[in-house]
């Protein structure tokens, strides 16, 4: 019987087909392949938990990062041995890289046998049995106007926080970005349909929600806005914890912060995106604010939400990037003081504006020093606010073990903080308390109290 973390899968008899899913980039993508998992497992398909017991092997791809771009480009080469021992096997590429390069992997690509895009995931049980029976490459790649996938409730394996995908698409088309191309315009779910995919969550012993969208200011359900959505989740019984990734900083409502700062469920943390410090580059960005509109903001969230934890996504070398407009980067992270960053260096994205009208000219031994100093730059604002918390007494949701030491477990702080801490009795979904012994710029240790 094939396991999974220690997870027994049920017994696939002879005639079943079966699926296996990698899932690549950011958490959208995560909650798309638990949907095309209860799609598939619904239709008849089984799950394999090693692909060489797999009829079908399929890769939920992301365009966004090229880190991720090139790991799919990797393991599509990879998998040919597979083809070696049989041409049963069925390879299908899913999610933004299908949308976005549909043309070169159908007719460049000899790995790939069938692609699917965002919206086309019911499509998925007659593609891969088309291919199988010898129907050739097959895709499904049309973008909807109306798919939200709210009738089909997502099949997950683990894990104490589960991901609930409040809408889809984006409108904002930063230059920078293949989002709106690969996913399509903004549509939001209906209120009613998120709350019940909660309450069946929370019945299955899930207490901790994130609710997903490429901009959750945006959301809007029949004269709803985000803000009366979590307030809708946070009543249903069960649930200790709602996140929520990720808002826009140009259009941030006054009714958001409020629902932050006043529910006790919702978690005092904001990831807001900043990407650059530059006036001039957020503007060819089109991220429609100032770096003087970001500190203002900022200064209202701090205002109006206690003990509020700031992280942030920063993009350098974005095409035509002087040095002193990242100094005027680096300025910001200093004066903000994001609790942490993730810092990335611009890569060029086909399908993107900044791709067809500016040349990648910053050299890459300039992205190299500029990322490297503000990493470390960030690094020690980091671990200055973490020593903050040194003698505290903190509430954890427990994740499960370490990743460097057995002895150890992890868990997550309201603020969304890693907390390592001694084994004990402890298990994964557990609410304890721990005082906090130390700090490093990544993560607090503690002792359970």
């Amino acid at each position: 019987m094939e396991t999974k973390n220690g997870k027994a899968s049920k017994p696939v008899t002879e005639k079943r087909l079966r699926f296996y899913i990698e899932t690549y980039g950011c958490q959208m993508n995560e909650y798309d392949s638990e949907l095309v998992r209860s799609i598939l497992l619904e239709s008849g398909f089984g799950e394999a938990f090693d692909p060489d017991l797999a009829d079908a092997i399929l890769l939920n791809t992301c365009s966004v990062r090229e880190t991720a771009h090139n790991r799919v480009f990797g393991r599509l080469q990879s998998l040919d041995r597979l083809r070696a021992k049989s041409e049963k096997v069925v390879v299908g590429v899913l999610g933004c890289m299908a949308q976005s390069l549909k043309m070169e992997l159908l007719e460049n690509s000899i790995y790939v046998d069938l692609i699917a895009g965002p919206d086309s995931y019911r499509s998925l049980p007659s593609l891969i049995k088309g291919t199988l029976e010898g129907s050739g490459k097959m895709s499904a790649i049309d973008l909807s106007e109306f798919e939200t996938y709210d009738d089909i409730y997502p099949s997950r394996l683990e894990g104490v926080n589960a991901w609930i995908a409040v809408m889809r698409g984006c409108d904002n088309f930063c230059t920078f970005c293949i989002v709106p191309y690969a996913r399509g315009r903004e549509r939001s779910r209906s209120v009613e349909s998120i709350v019940e995919e909660t309450r069946k969550l929370a019945d299955e012993g899930y207490t901790q929600v994130t609710l997903l969208g490429q901009n959750v200011n945006s959301y809007s359900h029949d004269g709803r806005s985000f803000a009366d959505l979590m307030n809708a989740v946070s009543k249903v019984v069960g649930l200790k914890r709602i996140r929520f990734i990720s808002p826009h900083p140009k259009d941030f409502p006054d009714d958001l912060i409020d629902c932050v700062a006043s529910n006790t469920r919702v978690c005092k943390h904001i990831h807001l995106p900043l990407q650059a410090g530059s006036d001039r580059i957020l503007e060819m960005m089109n991220r429609d604010y100032t770096a003087e509109d970001y500190i203002r903001l900022v200064g209202k969230l701090r205002d109006g939400i206690a003990d509020i934890i700031l992280t942030t996504d920063i993009i350098l070398g974005f095409p035509t990037e002087t040095r002193k407009e990242y100094e005027d980067t680096v300025k910001l992270v200093e004066e903000v003081r994001f609790d942490s960053a993730f810092i990335f260096k611009y890569s060029e994205r086909k399908g993107t504006v900044a791709a067809r009208r500016w040349k990648d000219d910053v050299p890459p031994e300039e992205k190299k020093y500029r990322i490297t100093r503000l990493n470390e730059i960030q690094k020690g604002i980091s671990l200055e606010l973490n020593r903050r918390f040194i003698e505290r007494v903190m509430e954890i949701l427990v994740e499960g073990p370490s990743k460097r030491n057995p002895d150890e477990w992890s868990g997550r702080t309201d603020g969304n903080k890693m907390v390592i801490f001694p084994r004990s009795h402890q298990k994964s979904g557990d609410y304890i308390k721990v005082k906090i012994t130390g700090a490093t710029a990544n993560t607090l240790k503690g002792d359970i109290v």
